[in-house]
């Protein structure tokens, strides 16, 4: 059986590509993969030797662009649809896994005229754009957030879970923007720090390249001593450590807040399409296992409310609710029952 991924741009999308990767790999499977020289696919994949080939393409996202621009765009993508036609004859693939965005497109596009089955994973409550075209055109679509997905379990890596306990103590708190960093969370934590500091809680804050170096002066300036990163390719070694988060609400690190069993008050980015990050976290909130504020809601008080809640009830019922092998069931699911 062989086996294409496709997609990526943003860490969410190819951590999922990584997690299916990582399981196809444990069954003797070297998958291959398409994705674009844009996002972070190249630095995920180049070198990645559990794939038996990693091809991008000089393709970029459609939704936002306007007249020739977005011609040009959609253009592009069924010049490269035609450029996976070779490239499936050549490995001989037989199922094309999507895991979304824009660099999905072609080979999603190509599964489709050139009759290979595909897969799709939508990491989010909203569905994007381009699953909701392809979606009709899939064996299947796998979604956490939907109740006819025919697995729910969210496709995290093994390793994730290793790291999973429960949170008796609060002793350090992490802010996370995302890989691009986020403007809010930065000024969030600086609002907050002196106040953890006196209470004794470590500070550990993904703060982006952008504002790293304003970051790095305003915590010298108030002389508290942070585990301050831009980005990390392993931040399941940051949050391993962090008993509560502060954080975006992305379906990855959403996921892999919940595997680890962390309490976490979700700050979601208010421009996101189709508001899903946060429905992402409302799903988690209706279930008492997160805390929700939306950027125009949120005070310096209700982090500290958080904190004072029963937060290792939370923690427990995270790892009561969330298991693993996810991976595992989405690719016993194409091999076998597709």
């Amino acid at each position: 059986m062989n086996i294409a991924i496709t997609g990526g741009g943003t860490g969410g999308h190819l951590s999922i590509a990584k997690a299916i990767k990582e399981e196809l790999n444990k069954r003797g499977i070297k998958p291959i993969f398409i994705g674009s020289t844009y996002g972070q696919d190249r630095a995920w994949f180049e070198d990645d030797k559990g794939f038996n080939k990693c091809y991008f393409f000089d393709t970029s996202g459609v939704v936002n662009k306007k007249g020739l621009k977005k011609i040009f765009s959609l253009l592009n993508i069924f010049k490269y649809s035609l450029s996976c036609r070779q490239i499936f004859r050549l490995h001989d693939i037989d199922i094309v896994f999507s895991v979304g965005g824009y660099s999905s497109a072609p080979a999603s596009f190509a599964a489709i005229l050139f009759k290979k089955d595909l897969f799709i994973h939508e990491q989010n409550s909203i569905y994007g754009k381009l699953n909701k075209v392809l979606k009709n055109f899939s064996k299947a679509i796998f979604c956490s957030f939907d109740k006819n997905s025919p697995i729910k379990e969210y496709p995290i890596r093994d390793e994730v879970f290793k790291y999973s306990k429960i949170k008796a103590d609060i002793k350090t708190v992490i802010f996370l923007g995302g890989s691009q960093g986020a403007s809010f969370i930065n000024s969030f934590a600086l609002s907050v720090a002196k106040e953890l500091r006196d209470r004794g809680i470590k500070i550990v804050h993904q703060c982006g390249k952008k504002e790293y170096e304003k970051l790095k002066e305003a915590y010298k300036k108030l002389d508290i001593k942070v585990d301050l990163f831009d980005f990390d390719k392993n931040l399941i070694l940051k949050l391993k450590d962090a008993d509560f988060a502060i954080s975006r609400a992305g379906a990855s690190t959403l996921w892999e807040l919940c595997a680890l069993a962390t309490p976490t008050l979700f700050v979601p980015y208010p421009y996101a399409a189709g508001d899903h990050q946060y429905y992402n976290a409302k799903y988690l909130q209706d279930k008492n296992l997160a805390f929700v504020k939306r950027e125009d809601q949120l005070k310096k008080e209700d982090l500290f409310l958080c904190l004072e809640k029963d937060l290792q009830s939370m923690s427990q019922k995270l790892k009561d609710e969330f298991k693993p092998h996810g991976a595992k069931k989405i690719v016993d699911y194409m091999l076998y029952f597709r």
